[in-house]
Order: C-alpha cells, then structure tokens, then sequence
C-alpha cells in the first residue's frame, strides 16, 4: 500500500502525524508540500521534517502534473489532499488505483474554494464544517463520502475554531482509513444549486472600513488574527494591527459621529472607536514594528481618528 499526503500547514501536519499512527503496518507514504507565503504561520520545514522522521518520501512541489512526476503516480494506491491551493489535474487523480480524496473545512456545497473558515467567520456563520469528498474536476464539487459541522460561537477567535476544525479532520481521518484502503465507500452527489463560493485572501483583504456595522469590523478581527496577520487600520499613516476587539451593548446614540474617531479611553481595558453603527471596544493593538500594547496605551487621545 502506498498513500500519498498532498499538505500544507499546521493541520496538514497534524494530519500527517494522525495518518502515520493509523494507517496499516509496511505502507509506504509520500508526502508533498510547498514553501509558505511571507504573510502566512510558517508550515514547509516542519512537513519536512516530520516526513524525514517518519521515514517518508518527500516531495517540494506546487505542480504535481508536472511531467518529471508523472510516473510516480502509476505507483500510488491513495491519495489524501489538506490545506492543498493547486491544481491536481484529473491527469494525476485518475491514476491513483483507490482515488483521491480532500479534506474541506466547510459543509459543502457551501463555501467551496478558499479559507472557508474564515470567510464563514467573516460573514457571522454559526457553524462551519468539514467534508471528506472525492476529487472532481471542478472546485470542490466532488462526491461526498462524509461530513460533520462544526460550531462556531459568537465570540470565538479563528485559533478556537481552526482547532475545532482541525480535531474534526482526525476525526474524519480515523472513522474513513479503513472505508477509503478496502475500497469500500459510498458516496452521495452535493446540490449544485446550493453551492457557494470564496475567492483567495490577500493581505490588503484584511484593512478595516470604520464605516462598516460593529458586528461586522468584530467578525473581521477575530476571524483574521493570531495565528494569521490581524486586521488593521492607520494611525497617523502608520498600519495599525487591531489583534483583540470586543462588542459593546447599548451604545449610546450617536449624531455628530467620524467613523474610526476614539471617543473613550479606558485606563487598562481598551479605547472605544466610532464605527458606522456604534462603537467597538479596541482592546489589543501593534503599531507598526512596536510590541503589543493595550489600546488605551496607544490610542490614548479623543483627538485621535483611525483609518485616515
């Protein structure tokens, strides 16, 4: 038996762990990842170590239809797939003897494509999931051998949910091992006429617009902070990373209102800032290349407006 891991990142690397105390004695495993962008929680040279350890092949790569590997693929009983932001050509999936599956981190047909917690945690979704389906040749839309939501709370930050998440990859992993080596899966279709969409996330995605609702500015913050970049605004010119937010209720009503303006300051809590529908209370900050503060150490002054 031979299983090929196509990964990245944190989970990938969980996965791989869970994979390699599972699966069957005398497997042989492969391991293929690639180089992290600048911006993102570093992942290549712990995949690369953990695969060197467990005495696996491994593979840097972002093309896996390139032609040096075409061979390879002749060799290979199953292929799992995490975290993977590549095109796998049916060139490569419809050789694997037992089929190529993916793990996604949403409860397709919704949320096909990219950072879909995120995206869910963005748009203020309760829930999110994680679907085991078999690769097909459009984004996502293949057969679905099983899924399990997964909640997220109001208040939850991305690094709560992403373990959530990520426990429910294992999960899936160890109830499916033995169905996807023996052959012996049954799939059901999604309905395509539910299917939604996200596009890839950038940096620049994650600038906060003052003018937005509160719940909204919130939902941002705490589905793009640690381990991720952090939204952010300007102060000064400067690029401001908001890490810690929190909402405030019965805001009272503003009628001479600036959007990102401070209007209070709260001694060894937080600022409060204006926003299109109220106020947010701003409780951890970076400027620039400067140590995390508490906002009140920083945004200190009612003179003060971000984003400008």
């Amino acid at each position: 038996m031979k299983i090929a891991l196509l990964c990245a990142t944190q989970r990938g690397l969980r996965v791989l762990h869970k994979l390699a105390a599972i699966m069957p004695p005398h497997t042989e495993l492969l391991v293929i990842t690639f180089k992290e962008e600048q911006w993102e929680p570093p992942f290549f040279e712990e995949i690369r170590a953990a695969a060197e350890k467990l005495g696996a092949t491994f593979i840097e790569t972002k093309q896996v239809g390139a032609p040096q590997l075409s061979a390879l693929w002749e060799s290979v009983d199953l292929m799992l797939v995490v975290s993977w932001r590549f095109l796998i050509p049916a060139s490569v999936y419809e050789r694997i003897r037992l089929g190529a599956f993916v793990f996604h981190d949403s409860l397709l047909p919704a949320y096909r494509g990219f950072s879909p917690t995120v995206w869910a945690m963005i748009n203020g979704e309760t829930q999110t999931g994680v679907t085991l389906f078999r690769i097909a040749q459009q984004v996502d839309a293949g057969e679905i051998l099983a899924q399990y939501s997964v909640t997220i709370e109001a208040d939850e930050t991305i690094s709560i949910v992403m373990e959530r998440v990520t426990l429910t990859y294992l999960r899936l992993l160890e109830e499916n091992l033995p169905k996807l080596i023996s052959g012996q899966v049954v799939y059901y279709p999604q309905d395509v006429t539910q299917a939604t969409y996200t596009c890839k996330r950038l940096p620049e995605d994650n600038r906060i617009d003052w003018q937005c609702p509160s719940r909204e500015i919130f939902n941002l913050i705490r589905a793009v902070t640690r381990p991720y970049t952090g939204a952010y605004t300007t102060l000064h010119g400067e690029k401001l990373i908001i890490w810690q937010a929190a909402m405030i209720a019965d805001f009272p009503r503003y009628v001479g209102r600036v959007t990102g303006r401070v209007i209070e300051v709260k001694k060894g809590v937080g600022s409060v800032i204006l926003t299109g529908d109220g106020g947010l209370l701003v409780q951890e900050v970076q400027l620039g290349q400067n140590p995390l503060k508490g906002a009140d150490e920083v945004l200190n002054s009612l003179s003060l407006t971000l984003g400008r």
